[in-house]
């Protein structure tokens, strides 16, 4: 089955534009959490920089998120998901928390605590992991040449009940090198 047809999709957006925030109840409060696999790595080595394509993505990543208030971006400790975490963080002025890339349930039970609208940078099999905690949907590994997915996942929640909705962004607008 495709990853599209598992994901409550609330829509598909071809790049810039974002869900800031779901209309809800009083008392009930949303917040969105954007997950993205890091961009373009130069090799198969253990800890690699990003390509030229990959800062270009990891720079886009910063521009479609500019006007969404992020108040937090967490990052595994690689060299590329660092990269491509960086430029939204310093755009925001917020430091960059890493993660551990195999402590993905205690990460989901913080994002849903803390309740901040977040950037999570991981990997092609991290990310779909952390996905599935978050929605409690069934994701794919995602392929080792698609470094294109923003997941926006939007949690409303209220005394009794969480809803949650997602959004999938296409990151390949306005790219030299795609």
């Amino acid at each position: 089955m495709k990853l599209l047809s598992k994901l409550l999709v609330s829509a598909v957006f071809a790049g810039q534009v974002l869900l800031p925030a779901l209309a809800s109840p009083a008392l009930a409060k949303s917040f969105s959490l954007y997950l993205t696999r890091h961009a373009e790595k130069q090799s198969n080595s253990a800890d690699p920089l990003l390509t030229t394509c990959g800062q270009q993505r990891a720079m886009l990543l910063a521009d479609t998120l500019r006007n969404v208030e992020i108040q937090a971006v967490y990052s595994t400790s690689y060299q590329r998901t660092l990269a491509t975490a960086r430029p939204t963080a310093n755009a925001k002025k917020i430091s960059v928390t890493q993660y551990a890339p195999n402590g993905l349930e205690q990460l989901a039970r913080v994002l849903k605590q803390k309740q901040l609208n977040t950037l999570v940078v991981g990997h092609s099999n991290t990310t779909p992991m952390l996905l599935s905690l978050l929605t409690g949907k069934s994701f794919d590994k995602i392929s080792e040449d698609n470094f294109r997915h923003l997941y926006q996942v939007i949690i409303t929640t209220d005394q009794s009940n969480e809803i949650t909705h997602m959004v999938v962004t296409d990151l390949t607008q306005s790219l030299k090198c795609s």
